[in-house]
């Protein structure tokens, strides 16, 4: 495990958000829920660990950006530094109950993401990576998977809720397409997990559209320090402001690209 000053602070702050989390998670039937929008909720809890993410890392790191799915971007007095953070990542699975769900940060420095945390309360789960440092799970160091053939692959992928249903044909076109060519697809709901399940070489390959920037730069730091590859799903770097991801090793993360740019829609 990576014992840095700044893992340290970053753990520190998933853990007790995450504690907040898994309290509401036994209660969940009990939960103010009010709706963002179709298909895609938010909760009381949602915002309550958000906020314990920005103090805690406000009190460690003052003067830090913030890019946040609740609040949105908060100005740093630092232009160097940002923190990404999606307080809880998987809600729909936490509002039914589902144990898939994570606290996930990122750091960002001069435009580079160099340190990763995303934390599954329910499971004690802990991800962690820090650029130079490997990619770990708890105590375990990870690597991505060694398969090259992808018809011996387990793919993850995600699929836009309904209030972002114009996107559901392009995204039927990609499935169609991976699915003819794979083991088969596993779709968890959470996409920070996602990727360190890909970090962990527990699923192969994961792509997705439809992404906010807060949802995976932990994830592409844990594969990268797994010697994985990520890029978006057009094989760009606009990860964090393109909305997409694709990952995996570098031979299935290429094959999957072939497959996503092959896709016919209508």
């Amino acid at each position: 495990m990576i014992r840095s000053a700044l893992m340290n602070v970053m753990t520190s702050a998933a853990i007790k958000a995450g504690r907040s989390l898994k309290r509401d998670f036994g209660e969940v039937e009990n939960l103010q829920v009010s709706l963002k929008g179709p298909g895609d909720f938010v909760s009381a809890a949602d915002r309550k660990a958000e906020k314990t993410v920005f103090d805690e890392l406000s009190r460690a790191r003052p003067g830090y950006g913030f890019v946040m799915e609740e609040t949105g971007v908060v100005e740093g007095s630092d232009t160097t530094h940002r923190w990404f953070v999606d307080p809880l990542d998987g809600t729909t699975n936490f509002l039914h109950g589902l144990p898939f769900f994570a606290v996930s940060i990122a750091l960002e420095r001069e435009g580079q993401i160099v340190a990763g945390v995303i934390y599954n309360p329910a499971t004690d789960d802990m991800f962690v990576a820090e650029k130079g440092q490997g990619a770990w799970h708890n105590n375990r160091r990870l690597r991505v998977a060694a398969r090259r053939d992808m018809a011996d692959a387990l793919v993850g992928t995600g699929v836009s809720p309904l209030g972002k249903a114009h996107m559901h044909p392009r995204f039927k076109a990609e499935l169609s397409a991976v699915l003819t060519r794979v083991a088969n697809i596993r779709r968890m709901g959470a996409v920070s997990l996602d990727l360190a399940l890909v970090a962990a070489g527990k699923l192969d390959a994961f792509w997705e559209r439809g992404l906010g920037p807060w949802d995976t730069p932990a994830g592409i730091i844990l594969i990268r320090e797994a010697g994985g590859y990520v890029t978006d799903a057009d094989g760009g770097e606009t990860m964090l402001d393109g909305g997409s991801v694709c990952a995996g090793n570098e031979f299935m993360h290429r094959q999957l690209l072939t497959l996503l740019k092959g896709a016919k829609t209508g």
